[in-house]
């Protein structure tokens, strides 16, 4: 069962959010609220294992809302569900720290299949989204040596690129024919190699520096 909390001002979204997560088996709603406060207030009794995140909300937005959610080091996966497209609205959530980005107007199949990506490791964003994301990465920063990183073996490569691409952890068992603990070993490698923290941050520095 993935136990899935809504951050979102609108009623009516909030409402329709709920009832498509509790009217699906696999799925059940811990809590929504309207606004980054009330959340954040209850999230360490809650512990969510993927939090649907809006980014426009009253009082504290959604991204200062990733931020003071990550502070606070509970491991669930943020997945952010805005009407925002802009290439600086996309950065500045995944630097914060959300694993994925998604708009509202996503259909509800692929909405449930992300929430359960998420939650298996992946980064889920629609294809729009993420050739946004390389095409900020490119227009925006300069290739540049890899510094005092550490070669990636071909697999390492391998997996990041994936990572890059957006697959989830599950795809990319399946693609190289080898379990979901492996993916996870390749992941801590490329951590350590790259000197990052998680997989957002492992993708910023690969397009950053030229290694994809």
């Amino acid at each position: 069962m993935i136990h899935v909390a809504i951050v979102e001002d609108r009623e009516m979204i909030r409402e329709g959010l709920q009832m498509l997560i509790d009217g699906t088996d696999g799925y059940v709603c811990s809590a929504a609220y309207e606004s980054c406060e009330a959340f954040l207030d209850e999230v360490e009794e809650l512990k969510p294992d993927v939090v649907l995140m809006d980014v426009d909300l009253p009082g504290i937005s959604g991204i200062e809302g990733i931020k003071r959610l990550r502070e606070k080091d509970i491991s669930c996966a943020i997945l952010v569900l805005t009407v925002y497209e802009e290439n600086e609205m996309i950065f500045k959530a995944l630097c914060a720290g959300a694993v994925g980005y998604l708009v509202k107007k996503t259909p509800p199949v692929q909405l449930l299949q992300a929430i359960r990506d998420a939650h298996n490791g992946g980064a889920p964003m629609s294809s729009h989204i993420a050739r946004k994301v390389v095409d900020f990465f490119q227009k925006n920063s300069t290739p540049k040596p890899h510094d005092d990183t550490e070669p990636l073996t071909p697999r390492e490569q391998d997996v990041l690129e994936r990572l890059v691409n957006g697959e989830s952890s599950r795809a990319i068992s399946e693609a190289l024919g080898v379990s979901l603990e492996t993916v996870r070993f390749h992941y801590r490698n490329i951590y350590r190699k790259l000197h990052v923290h998680s997989k957002s941050e492992a993708v910023a520095k690969a397009l950053r520096t030229g290694i994809i």
